[in-house]
């Protein structure tokens, strides 16, 4: 299964933003002072046959918005902007060293070797203390105290009893926790509602969850009992009522029932997402529909998921974004391009980052700094 990973985190040494699991990935992708003067700018994006975008790109590093803010690393600077490009939250701690995005009004920040949470102020609202921290869901998130997780509520108090030796952030009320080198699931009172026993589990969604036993994978219903047979050699999470499944070297999709609803067919096969998942295919990347059509092609390096209507793609060396037609929205000129989220996407040129809108405007940033 592919590395399960956390929230986007904006690290001192990142020249991008990176995806990593808060509690280790595991297998199964300024001043106050000067804050105050900031100001946005529009630059429109270049015409279809160039690709460098005018300068300057403010950021060293980005990360999706989230909850109305993008974390931002500029030079010494760390903290958050909004959909403006104002600078918004500014970190107040200089120790801190990593930020991840805000969930539930709460942001994982890393000083030295442990984690804490900042709230919408920048502050700490839960001091640094755990060797692990994940992003809080369903009011609740997963930390590690010595060897051992456990779950605390916003407040930093703890729910559940570091016991575990890995635990998962809940979905649908479960969450998965792991115990002498096997998995199960637990509520939110730490009661093992399915028994610990599988070699490996994931969370929750659509009301299965991949389980694998004996090397083979299928999943379970929220009982606990087994709703689509243990047949596959991968498996992963449903999304829009599908889940990719492999089968040798080959890729499809199956319904809640287990049956195909696209037979396995590709070389990879990435989640459904706004109707769209992205396949390869004969070494050409694409996008079929919920039918398994075949719906976009083009001159594609690399093809992401769908968001807010748009995907990016990678043409030659760069990367631009298309639309549901299939129609190039916003000509390829980055480096690097990320989804969009809350309005809003990150993109890259010249190793320096900054946000676009659904029309290529190219947001600059802070100016009057």
């Amino acid at each position: 299964m592919d590395l399960r990973t956390g929230s986007a985190w904006i690290g001192v040494s990142l020249g991008c933003c990176i995806l990593g699991g808060i509690g280790g990935c595991r297998f199964g992708v300024e001043s106050p002072q000067d804050a105050t003067a900031a100001m946005v700018q529009f630059i429109e994006p270049n015409p279809i046959d160039s690709w460098r975008m005018p300068e300057p790109l403010l950021f060293d590093s980005a990360s999706n918005f989230a909850e109305g803010v993008a974390a931002v690393r500029w030079g010494d600077g760390l903290g958050y902007i909004d959909a403006t490009g104002s600078l918004t939250v500014i970190v107040a701690d200089a120790a801190v060293d990593v930020v991840g995005d805000f969930a539930e009004g709460r942001a994982v920040a890393r000083a030295g070797d442990y984690h804490g949470y900042l709230d919408s102020t920048g502050h700490w609202a839960i001091e640094v203390q755990f060797r692990q921290a994940k992003a809080f869901s369903e009011g609740m998130a997963a930390v590690q105290v010595g060897q051992q997780y456990g779950f605390i509520d916003t407040a930093g108090q703890w729910i559940i009893e570091p016991q575990f030796d890995l635990a998962e952030s809940f979905s649908q009320g479960l969450a998965v926790v792991k115990q002498d080198g096997l998995y199960g699931y637990i509520d939110k009172r730490g009661t093992v509602i399915i028994p610990i026993q599988f070699r490996d589990a994931w969370s929750f969604s659509d009301d299965r969850a991949v389980v694998k036993v004996d090397g083979r994978y299928g999943y379970l219903d929220p009982t606990g009992e087994i709703a689509v047979p243990l047949t596959f050699d991968g498996a992963f999470p449903f999304a829009e009522g599908q889940a990719r499944v492999r089968q040798g070297g080959q890729w499809g999709f199956i319904g809640p029932d287990g049956a195909f609803t696209i037979p396995p067919q590709f070389d990879y096969a990435a989640d459904f997402s706004e109707g769209r998942a992205v396949v390869l295919q004969n070494g050409q990347w694409g996008y079929v529909n919920a039918s398994g059509e075949l719906t976009i092609t083009g001159p594609f390096r690399y093809a992401a998921d769908f968001s807010e209507g748009l995907a990016a793609v990678q043409v030659e060396q760069q990367y631009g974004y298309v639309d549901q037609a299939g129609e190039m929205a916003i000509a390829p000129q980055f480096q690097n391009a990320g989804p969009f989220s809350e309005g809003l996407a990150r993109v890259q040129v010249d190793g320096r980052w900054g946000f676009i809108d659904p029309t290529g405007h190219l947001i600059t940033g802070l100016t009057g700094r």
